[in-house]
C-alpha cells in the first residue's frame, strides 16, 4: 500500500543521454551515483568495491583515473561489475581518451581544463567513437583562474558562467550526450547555482553537495540540499559525497529519493523514536529488521510502533505493520488489515516473513 502523495513533484524536462544502459534526463527515473575510494590499480579492491556499493542501489559507479595505470586497469575492472563506470578525469586529455577506450561509459571532466581546441576535439572523438558520454563537472573549489578573478569569490553566478562556457565548448564540437553538475561544499551556494543553471539550459543535471563530510553532517547537508532541488522538480541523477564508506552514500541517496516518492526501492520503514508506552523495543528491532530486510529490493512500506496510539493508523497505510500491544502480545497488520497477535520474541521472525511474503507477492504479480 502507498499514499498517493500530498503534493506531486512535478519534475522539470531534461533531455535524454545515455550513460551505459542506464539513462538520465527526461522521465527517467532518477538515478543514484556514488565513487570509490579505493586504489583503481588494485582491481581486486576495486571491484569488490563497486559490487558492494551496486548491491546498496546505486545505478552508476565513478572510479578515480589519475594515471595511464588506473585507465587502463578499467578494461578488467569493467568484466566483472554490473553498473556502467565513470572516469574521474580532471586535466590530463589522454587520461579521458584512454578511459573512453577502455570500457568507461562516461567522462567526468571540465572541459576547459583540458586544454586547447584541438585536445577537447580527441576526447570528444573518443567519447563519440566509444558511445560515451561526459559530464561537465563544475566545482567552486577549482572556478577558472579569469572567472574567479571576475567574481572575485565562488558564486552561483560564476559556477554558472563556468558550467555554460563549458556547455559551448562541446555543443561546438556537435557533442550532446552530456550532462552537468554545479557543487560546493556550500548548502546555499549549491541550491542557488543549480537553480540558476536549470532556468538556461535543458540537459540533465547531475546534484550533488561536495565534500559534505561525515556520515552524519554530510547526510544532512546533502538532505537539505538535494531535498529542496528535487522538490522544485530539479535534479536527474544524485550522489552524496561522504567520507565514510561508499555504499552508505548509495543507501543515503535512495532514501532521500523514496522520502519525496520520487524513486522506491526497497522496504520503506515507519517507525516510532519509542517512549515509555512501547510494549516492545523498538529502537533495536527496527536495526535488526533493516539488516535483514536489506536484500529486499521491491518497493514494500512497513511501519513498527510501539504502541496503539499511532500504531494502528499507521498500519492502516502500509504494507505490513506491527503495533505494539499489552503483555506482550502485539499485532500484526497485512495490507492496513489486522492478521494476528504476535508475541513480542516473534516479532522479527513474524516480520521479516510477512515482509518476503509480499515481495513475493508483487514480483509474481508483475
Amino acid at each position: 500500500m502507498s499514499l498517493r502523495p500530498f503534493r506531486d513533484i512535478k519534475r522539470r524536462k531534461t533531455k535524454v543521454i545515455n550513460v551505459g544502459n542506464v539513462k538520465v534526463g527526461g522521465d527517467n527515473p532518477i538515478s543514484v551515483q556514488s565513487m570509490t575510494n579505493t586504489l583503481t590499480t588494485d582491481i581486486k579492491s576495486t571491484i569488490n568495491q563497486i559490487n558492494a556499493i551496486s548491491a546498496e542501489g546505486a545505478d552508476i559507479v565513478r572510479v578515480s583515473c589519475p594515471d595511464k595505470e588506473s585507465t587502463f586497469a578499467l578494461k578488467e575492472i569493467i568484466k566483472h561489475v554490473s553498473v556502467p563506470i565513470v572516469a574521474d578525469i580532471h586535466f590530463h586529455y589522454k587520461r579521458a581518451i584512454e578511459a573512453a577506450e577502455n570500457g568507461a561509459k562516461c567522462l567526468r571532466i571540465n572541459p576547459g581544463n583540458i586544454g586547447d581546441e584541438k585536445k577537447i576535439r580527441e576526447v570528444i572523438y573518443s567519447a563519440k567513437d566509444n558511445n560515451c558520454s561526459i559530464r561537465i563537472g563544475v566545482n567552486a573549489g577549482s572556478l577558472e583562474k579569469d572567472i574567479l578573478e571576475k567574481y572575485k569569490e565562488p558564486c552561483p553566478e560564476a559556477l554558472v558562467e563556468s558550467a555554460l562556457r563549458n556547455i559551448e565548448i562541446l555543443e561546438n564540437q556537435d557533442f550532446f550526450n552530456f550532462k552537468i553538475s554545479v557543487k560546493s561544499s556550500d548548502v546555499f551556494l549549491s541550491v542557488a547555482a543549480y537553480r540558476q543553471l536549470s532556468k538556461v539550459c535543458d540537459y540533465p543535471l547531475h546534484l550533488g553537495i561536495t565534500e559534505a563530510g561525515s556520515f552524519i553532517s554530510g547526510s544532512v547537508k546533502s538532505s537539505i540540499g538535494l531535498g529542496s532541488l528535487l522538490m522544485d522538480g530539479i535534479g536527474d541523477t544524485i550522489r552524496i559525497s561522504l567520507s565514510d564508506d561508499p555504499p552508505k552514500e548509495a543507501r543515503i541517496g535512495n532514501e532521500i529519493l523514496k522520502s519525496l516518492n520520487l524513486r522506491n526501492r526497497g522496504v520503506k520503514i515507519i517507525s516510532c523514536p519509542s517512549c515509555a508506552r512501547q510494549a516492545f523495543p523498538v529502537i533495536n528491532t527496527v536495526k535488526i529488521l533493516e539488516e535483514k530486510l536489506s536484500h529486499i529490493t521491491t518497493p514494500i512500506t512497513l511501519s513498527v510502533i510501539g504502541c496503539v496510539v499511532n500504531g494502528p493508523g499507521e498500519a492502516a497505510m502500509t504494507d505490513v505493520g506491527i503495533t505494539g500491544g499489552g503483555k506482550g502480545s502485539n499485532m500484526l497488520y497485512l495490507s492496513g488489515v489486522q492478521s494476528e497477535k504476535v508475541l513480542s520474541d516473534d516479532i522479527i521472525t513474524k516480520v521479516v516473513d510477512s515482509v518476503e511474503k509480499k515481495a513475493r507477492e508483487l514480483e509474481n504479480s508483475k
